[in-house]
């Protein structure tokens, strides 16, 4: 079984200026990708690979992630994240090393919901900002990977993380 995990970028800052890409993270969004980080890190559940959208926002949001989980993965970047679509997303999935277990991807909505979607055999799924999805692929290679492969295991909301009193919220 393979393990894939779907971030969406925090809570941009719409005043930051600029193109869409080069859009910053607002205050919300910092503490929520915070959150993400050392709740993945809580769970012991840190991936093998990290790879994000080149834009700003999911750069920042998987950096800072990765700082609170203290995760110790690089982080990749693959321009295609940004504007990509379901299909393409598959196609990139299905080229990871085998070596690999589990990946975490930091990108865009609607992408990451439809993608999320499509893995798991169709719904509707609400991805709000800085959302982490769990996918178990019940595949054991990634070239493998197709639409309805997958099981939804866990959807995590920051915002749920700080309201519960958990340690790392």
């Amino acid at each position: 079984m393979k393990t894939l995990y779907l971030l969406r970028h925090g809570k941009s800052d719409w005043n930051s200026g600029g193109p869409d890409h080069e859009r910053t993270l607002a205050p919300r969004g910092i503490d929520a990708a915070r959150r993400i980080g050392r709740f993945l890190s809580e769970l012991g559940e840190v991936p093998d690979r990290i790879v994000s959208s080149t834009a700003v926002r999911a750069k920042e949001t998987v950096r800072l992630a990765k700082e609170a989980g203290e995760w110790s993965p690089e982080i990749e970047l693959e321009a295609g994240f940004y504007g990509t679509d379901p299909d393409r997303l598959l196609d990139w999935v299905s080229r990871l090393d085998d070596a690999t277990n589990s990946v975490l991807l930091a990108g865009h909505q609607p992408t990451w919901s439809l993608f999320a979607a499509g893995l798991i055999g169709g719904g509707q799924l609400r991805y709000p900002t800085a959302a982490l999805a769990k996918i178990g692929l019940h595949v054991d290679r990634w070239r493998d990977v197709d639409f309805g492969c997958g099981e939804l295991v866990w959807f995590q909301l920051p915002r749920v993380l700080k309201g519960i009193g958990w340690p790392g919220g």
